[in-house]
């Protein structure tokens, strides 16, 4: 059976503001998904609801991964399940090296059903296999021994979340804008590591601006959020026209959409909706 996540009818607010207003999505293992928008749309609510952010209220709607209710999980239980988020905006943990914080997560989500105090992965395996990894994704094997994102640049951040992707493994990966604050070499380098790690082993939504994530990593399918719903889906084709013509068609087309988009902009600019 194909890894499935389904969402439908998704309406998501944040302090009581409707974001997300009726969203549907289908995807399956080994698809690509790229999900673009203009600011304020709802394209970062979308992931961190998916994902289970607690200030990001689903109000009706369901998300299901292989029909399983995902709304009723934790996030660790998302996580456990074969959820990943790559987030926007990475926070430090002083004082946690990026080894041992990896070593624990990915023996509880090899181990879903493991108890507090049972032994992690043994080390010898571990390190084998971070190694390996790093290699392949050409990271020196001293990042390891740093504090996860503390003093990390913004191109160390990124790359330390696709380590962990490629450690995780997980059924669906959410890449929320993995290439801010990057310049072309970092993006560059982001998009081949992602396919590098092997795409097609994982259902991907990528979350972006810019096409330039997506040159290693076709979608098959690109969807542009307007005003907290999906009001068009195409192929590469379309992502290739929304980076080089942007938003206008898309806006004239849907205009009450583009008018709840404004509306949004105005009330939740503290907000990271997208």
């Amino acid at each position: 059976m194909i890894d499935t996540l389904t969402i439908r009818e998704l309406h998501v607010s944040v302090e009581d503001k409707p974001i997300l207003r009726g969203v549907n999505l289908d995807m399956k293992r080994g698809e690509t998904h790229a999900l673009m928008g203009p600011n304020g749309s709802g394209k970062s609510t979308l992931g961190l609801a998916i994902m289970g952010h607690p200030n990001y209220e689903v109000t009706s709607g369901t998300i299901e991964l292989n029909g399983e209710d995902l709304v009723e999980m934790s996030p660790d239980e998302r996580a456990r399940a074969g959820v990943f988020l790559a987030f926007q905006r990475p926070i430090a943990i002083p004082g946690v090296k990026l080894a041992d914080f990896l070593r624990h997560a990915t023996t509880n989500v090899r181990r879903p059903d493991r108890k507090e105090g049972e032994e992690l992965i043994p080390m010898r395996e571990f390190r084998k296999e971070l190694k390996g990894k790093m290699q392949q994704l050409q990271m020196d094997v001293e990042f390891a021994r740093r504090y996860v994102n503390d003093g990390f640049s913004g191109g160390e951040m990124k790359r330390a979340e696709i380590l962990q992707l490629a450690m995780l493994q997980p059924k669906f990966a959410i890449l929320d804008e993995t290439d801010s604050g990057l310049d072309a070499d970092a993006v560059r380098l982001a998009s081949e590591s992602i396919a590098e790690i092997g795409r097609e082993k994982m259902g991907l939504l990528i979350i972006t601006h810019h096409d330039k994530l997506l040159v290693h990593n076709p979608p098959e399918f690109t969807h542009v959020m307007l005003g907290g719903r999906l009001v068009e889906t195409g192929g590469i084709e379309l992502a290739n026209e929304l980076h080089s013509e942007g938003y206008e068609r898309i806006r004239k087309a849907y205009p009450d959409a583009d008018a709840e988009n404004q509306a949004m902009l105005g009330k939740i600019e503290a907000q990271p909706v997208g």
